[in-house]
C-alpha cells in the first residue's frame, strides 16, 4: 500500500509548510492555508505513457565542456499570422511549454482553437476540461475554419490524456485549462496549488522527452496575476499574457517571459462576431479622426518592442470642485503622471495643484514606453490653457524632473512611422539628433530641450 503524506499550501503563492500557519510568510496573505493529501506512488504506480516507442531505457546524465556541447538546429513551426509570430519570437520552438493567461471571457479559447485549425499541416490535440465537445464544435463553426487534423478530447484526468496522446501521437498539444486537470498521484481537488504544479510538471517532461510543443491555458486571480503557485511561470518557457478591456474591441498579447524571443513584443487583435482578427496597422486605429482640432489631445511615437505605433493621449484639466483635486489616470501609470505634473509645477511654474487632471489613452490599451511623457505633458497644458494642439504634429521624447526633455530609443523608426502616417512635424530631444540623417525625412523634426521650448514652438 502507497504511503500518504499530509502538508499544507498556501493558494495564494504555493509556498508550503508542514503545519498550519494564520500569516504567510512568502506573501504575507492571512488564512490562506489548506491542508492537501500527497499520494507518494511506488515504483510501478507511474507509467512512461507519454516515452516514444523506441527504448525507453535512461541512462544518468553526465557533465560536458561548455565548448564540446554541440547545437541542434531546431526548425520553428510556422504560425499563421504575424502577431503571434511576432510574440512568439517567430514561431513555436519544438519541445517549448507555453502558459496562456487572460481574464475569463477575454478570447483565449477562441485564440487557441483558431491556431489549432490554421495549423493545418499539423496533428493537433485540443484538451478541454472547461467546455464539451459540442461547445467547442458551435465555437469553429462560428470562427468559419475547416481542418482535418485537429482532434479534440473532453477529460480532465493527465493520465488518460497521455493514453489519448500515445493513440494519436500529436504534433502539438493544447490544454484548456491547466487548473481543470488532475492528476491521480496527488489527493487534492483539480486547481489546488499541488495539483497545478504537478499537472505542468507532468506536461513538462512530455514536451521535453518526445519534443512536442504544449500550450496551456491558464486562468488569472483578481489581482491580475496567474493563478497558481509562482513555480509555474518559472517552469514553462513562454508566459503570454492576453488583456484588453471588455468595453473596447481589442485584445493585447504580450509576452511576460519567453526563453525564446523577445519580451517587448506586442500583438493586437480585434474581437468580432466570426472571432480574433489581426490589426496590422495599429497607428491607424489608435488614432481619432477628428474634423476640427480640439484642446487636450496630443499623438506621441511609442514602440512596442519593434513595432512603432502612434497612439492618441487625451487629457482634461479642470478646477477642483471638492478642494482636494483629483487625479485620474486610465492606460498611464497614475504615480509617473504625479511626477510629471510636479515637473510641471516646480520647474515649469504651472499652477495645476489646485486643478482636476484625468488622462486617457485612446484605444483601451495600456502603454509604459516613457517616450510619451512629451505628447502628455503637451496634452496636459493644451487642456488648462485650452490651446488645441495642430493634428499634424506628434511628440516622441521623455521629460525628466528637472524639466529637460530626454532622448528614446528607435527614434528613426518613430519618425518614419509618423511621415507614414502624414504628419507634418515631430517634437523630439535634442539629444536624438547626435548620428539621425534628418536628410532620410521629409517630415519636419523640431528639437528641444526644455519644457519652455516646446511650449513656445507649440502655442508661441
Amino acid at each position: 500500500m502507497s504511503k500518504t503524506k499530509s502538508t499544507y499550501f498556501c493558494q495564494n503563492c504555493g509556498a508550503q509548510s508542514g503545519k498550519w500557519i494564520g500569516n504567510c510568510p512568502s506573501c504575507g496573505e492571512w488564512n490562506t492555508y489548506v491542508e492537501e493529501v500527497i499520494k507518494k506512488e511506488t515504483k510501478n504506480d507511474r507509467l512512461q505513457l507519454f516515452t516514444s516507442k523506441k527504448d525507453t531505457k535512461k541512462t544518468a546524465n553526465t557533465s560536458v565542456l561548455l565548448q564540446d556541447v554541440g547545437l541542434q538546429d531546431f526548425p520553428r513551426i510556422a504560425v499563421p499570422g504575424k502577431e503571434l509570430t511576432r510574440v512568439l519570437g517567430g514561431g513555436i520552438v519544438p519541445g517549448s511549454l507555453v502558459l496562456f493567461g487572460g481574464e475569463p471571457g477575454i478570447g483565449k479559447s477562441t485564440l487557441m482553437l483558431q491556431l489549432a485549425l490554421r495549423l493545418k499541416n499539423l496533428k493537433i490535440l485540443y484538451v478541454s476540461g472547461e467546455e464539451s465537445e459540442q461547445q467547442i464544435k458551435m465555437r469553429a463553426e462560428r470562427i468559419g475554419i475547416t481542418t482535418d487534423t485537429c482532434f479534440i478530447l473532453q477529460e480532465t484526468n493527465t493520465q488518460n490524456i497521455f493514453q489519448q496522446i500515445a493513440v494519436i501521437e500529436p504534433q502539438l498539444v493544447i490544454l484548456d485549462s491547466i487548473q481543470t486537470l488532475y492528476t491521480s498521484y496527488v489527493d487534492s481537488s483539480p486547481g489546488s496549488v499541488s495539483q497545478v504544479r504537478e499537472c505542468a510538471a507532468e506536461f513538462l517532461r512530455f514536451a521535453k522527452e518526445t519534443n512536442t510543443p504544449v500550450f496551456m491555458i491558464g486562468h488569472i486571480t483578481k489581482e491580475g496575476s496567474l493563478a497558481g503557485p509562482k513555480v509555474l511561470e518559472h517552469m514553462v518557457d513562454t508566459v503570454l499574457q492576453f488583456e484588453g478591456d471588455r468595453n473596447h474591441i481589442y485584445r493585447l498579447l504580450r509576452a511576460t517571459k519567453n526563453r525564446f524571443g523577445n519580451t517587448n513584443e506586442m500583438g493586437i487583435y480585434e474581437m468580432n462576431g466570426d472571432g480574433l482578427r489581426e490589426v496590422t496597422n495599429p497607428s491607424e486605429i489608435l488614432i481619432t479622426n477628428r474634423e476640427n482640432a480640439t484642446s487636450g489631445v496630443a499623438i506621441s511615437a511609442t514602440m512596442e518592442g519593434n513595432r512603432p505605433m502612434l497612439i492618441e493621449t487625451q487629457a482634461l484639466v479642470s478646477s477642483a470642485a471638492y478642494g482636494t483635486p483629483q487625479r485620474s489616470s486610465t492606460g498611464f501609470d497614475l504615480r509617473r503622471l504625479n511626477m510629471l505634473l510636479a515637473v510641471l509645477e516646480k520647474r515649469c511654474g504651472f499652477k495645476l495643484g489646485i486643478k482636476d487632471v484625468f488622462i486617457n489613452i485612446a484605444g483601451g490599451i495600456r502603454v509604459e514606453d516613457p517616450g510619451i511623457d512629451l505628447a502628455l505633458v503637451c496634452a496636459i497644458l493644451s487642456s488648462n490653457e485650452d490651446l488645441p494642439i495642430p493634428q499634424t504634429v506628434c511628440f516622441a521624447a521623455e521629460v525628466g524632473l528637472t524639466g529637460e526633455i530626454r532622448p528614446v530609443n528607435r527614434i528613426e523608426q518613430r519618425i518614419s512611422e509618423a511621415q507614414k502616417l502624414g504628419f507634418e512635424k515631430i517634437f523630439i530631444s535634442s539629444f536624438n539628433l547626435k548620428g539621425l540623417n534628418q536628410k532620410n525625412f521629409k517630415i519636419g523634426i523640431i528639437a528641444v530641450s526644455k519644457m519652455e521650448e516646446a511650449f513656445s514652438q507649440l502655442f508661441g
